[in-house]
């Protein structure tokens, strides 16, 4: 829902002739349920990518490990962004736990190689979340443009992995 105004979901490699490009609005989306098949889903980390993170990065802290389970929304412009994450922060079903701003002239992105998102770490905390036992389940939300979410994918992301 968060993504229905003007964010954009990324459409698997098999249907982006039928879409007509690799990236379709959610409210599309959301309005055709038969599109949910569409869409490219981000998955859970692959368990060596964690272990690496956890030794590299956490010295071995699993509770710093908060992206196994996460997703990305696509926008044109920050102002999208931006208002997205109002919605987010709005949303009484959800708790945010952090909000990691790379999108700020401040951030220093030699770290990341020059790729700039907004993070959200969140929970759910809405009966749903309570019944599946879910309701400490941290999830990752990316928000992230265009441009930086076409450098992620394939070769991008590649160099990314050599990189660290």
């Amino acid at each position: 829902v968060w993504g229905k105004g003007k964010g954009l979901c990324r459409v698997k490699k098999e249907h982006v002739d039928q879409v007509g490009s690799l990236y379709m609005p959610w409210r599309q989306v959301l309005d055709d349920e038969s599109r949910l098949a569409m869409v490219e889903w981000a998955g859970l980390k692959k368990p060596t990518r964690a272990v690496e993170k956890l030794v590299r990065s956490y010295g071995n802290r699993v509770c710093k490990l908060l992206d196994i389970c996460r997703q990305s929304i696509v926008f044109e412009s920050t102002q999208d962004v931006a208002a997205c994450l109002r919605l987010v922060a709005a949303d009484e079903d959800v708790a945010i736990l952090s909000i990691k701003n790379r999108l700020s002239r401040d951030y220093d992105d030699k770290e990341t190689v020059g790729y700039r998102d907004v993070n959200i770490n969140l929970r759910f905390r809405n009966p749903d979340a309570h019944r599946l036992g879910l309701e400490y389940h941290i999830c990752e939300l990316q928000l992230l443009l265009r441009s930086f979410a076409q450098l992620k994918s394939d070769r991008g992301h590649a160099r990314y992995v050599k990189f660290r």
